[in-house]
């Protein structure tokens, strides 16, 4: 057996085992979340601007069949018949879901995330295997979810089902079909009530949506993903919160928004991100022609840079003249006295580790096996929504922001860091030994710093009596690099002022998308 298939086949059983750890860890928190019951309903949320679409109406959404049709009356006696003897299991599936459709799928996300966050072993020749999309279940497993490939998903998912939403909305304002429960009270209410029109169903929107998304980003884990679609959906029969039409309309609604972002997402460059042998060589060639070091791989054999041209990528906030306008001024020259001095700085730490300093670089790493520093940020963002008892097309809404936010930090990050191809501190003094892995592309701008700057940006004005809180924690991650030996201080502020450029980019769509 070659070597690594050897290693792929440890990896996977030690992704396995981190994917127990994150559901766990997950469900911990998450199990017992109580039932979605939204301080506002959000009833005009079907006039807020969409991402994508021309307008709520773009797709054709049937009229329903009114509540006194024979068919209607067959889908009510469905949800009673379902009722009638409910499992422990069905009961339990209300309960999961209940909690809230946009957050579940995020949390799905951030699985699938970090099962795929597995850098490739190399070859027996010392090249790389290079993850493939028309061939998913092979080594290496598509996709190698990495920082920006997550970003990316992670914006995907969130404004197509915000989108979605919107048009959604539009159709509940329009048709106004009463829920199930309010046309006959025998139906039983195993979620909390609401005001909204049932058709379609919010519900089926956001699983048709994510179904859509994931095909394409996750196309090995088409059956795991069904599989959680399908019971989402059944979830809303047994709840008593929708009739079938409103589950089928919905879920057709979600699936066809999801497709304009597919179609999107196949022409906006970042399947050409790996770049080629050529352009890596070059990187190098123009960082030495300007009189500087390059970056170069410490792995052995040397490794290629992670996806160097997704700076290109096309961005949903910042178009490519923004990102060229938010590329950060240069870094010191690693000749120059204040290069040596934060060198110097780095290795003092690493030298001289504290409880506490370590404590932090080990929250934040969020390397292989993890959600990465956007699912970090995911997460945190979705446990201060849960408080704020948000309508699902609200909580899609923030979670498309502050997406749209981490992708296009990743954009701008990536950038820079591939403009400079500036080395990172352990390269110019090996004597640096880090508390952490050492990513593989140049160090400056610290991508941890230019995610947390975005994302702070952008939840302090979605959660303003938390902005003192991200600002603190967008400070910590980004020293936290520093003091895993990672990067200079230089790279930390840089990438902090990048990252609050862009999440003022989304700041300034909140203010006009018609949702405050």
């Amino acid at each position: 057996m070659k070597r690594n298939n050897i290693f792929a086949g440890a990896c996977l059983v030690l992704i396995a085992a981190g994917i127990f750890a994150c559901n766990k860890d997950i469900n911990d928190r998450t199990a017992d979340l109580p039932a979605l019951q939204p301080a506002s309903a959000d009833e005009d949320a079907g006039t807020w601007k969409p991402i994508l679409l021309t307008s709520a109406d773009e797709f054709t959404v049937a009229a329903p069949i009114p509540t006194n049709a024979p068919d209607y009356v067959a889908q009510i006696n469905e949800i009673k018949a379902t009722q009638a003897n409910l499992s422990d299991e069905e009961k339990e599936i209300v309960k999961y879901w209940s909690a809230g459709g946009v957050l579940r799928w995020n949390e799905i996300l951030r699985e699938l995330v970090a099962k795929h966050n597995l850098p490739p072993y190399q070859n027996d020749d010392g090249t790389y295997p290079i993850p493939s999309a028309a061939n998913p279940l092979a080594y290496p497993l598509f996709p190698f979810a990495n920082p920006p490939y997550a970003s990316r998903a992670y914006a995907y998912v969130s404004a197509a089902q915000y989108d979605a939403l919107v048009a959604a909305y539009h159709y509940k304002a329009l048709y106004n079909r009463k829920s199930p429960y309010n046309v006959d009270s025998s139906v039983q209410v195993l979620i909390p009530r609401n005001t909204l029109p049932s058709y379609p169903s919010e519900d089926a929107v956001i699983a048709g949506a994510a179904v859509e998304m994931l095909k394409l980003l996750f196309p090995g884990d088409q059956d795991y993903i069904q599989m959680k679609a399908e019971q989402h959906k059944r979830s809303r029969i047994v709840a008593g919160a929708n009739v079938r039409s409103d589950i089928d309309a919905g879920e057709a609604l979600g699936r066809a928004v999801a497709q304009k972002f597919v179609a999107r997402a196949r022409t906006d460059r970042a399947g050409a991100a790996v770049g080629n042998p050529e352009m890596w060589k070059k990187l190098e060639d123009d960082c030495i022609a300007r009189g500087e070091e390059p970056w170069y791989s410490l792995e052995t054999p040397r490794r290629p840079p992670m996806l160097p041209a997704f700076g290109k990528v096309k961005g949903f906030l910042c178009d490519s003249l923004t990102v060229i306008a938010f590329r950060a001024d240069p870094p010191p020259s690693v000749t120059s006295g204040k290069m040596k001095e934060e060198t110097q700085e780095v290795y003092d730490f690493i030298a001289n580790p504290t409880r506490e300093r370590t404590k932090i670089v080990h929250y934040w790493a969020d390397g292989v096996g993890t959600s990465t520093p956007p699912g970090h940020w995911d997460a945190i963002a979705a446990e201060d929504f849960i408080g704020k008892n948000y309508s699902e097309v609200r909580w899609a809404r923030n979670f498309a922001l502050l997406n749209m936010s981490l992708m296009d930090a990743a954009i701008c990050c990536w950038d820079t860091k591939n403009f400079y191809f500036n080395p990172r501190p352990s390269q110019l003094n090996p004597a640096i030994k880090t508390l952490t892995g050492v990513p593989n592309f140049p160090s400056y701008i610290s991508g941890h710093s230019t995610f947390s700057g975005a994302a702070a940006t952008i939840l302090s004005h979605l959660v303003p009596e938390r902005a003192a809180a991200y600002e603190e924690m967008a400070n910590e991650a980004s020293l936290s690099r520093m003091y895993g030996g990672i990067h200079y201080r230089s790279d930390c502020s840089a990438g902090l002022s990048v990252g609050r450029k862009v999440g003022n980019m989304a700041v300034d769509r909140a203010k006009t998308d018609g949702a405050d």
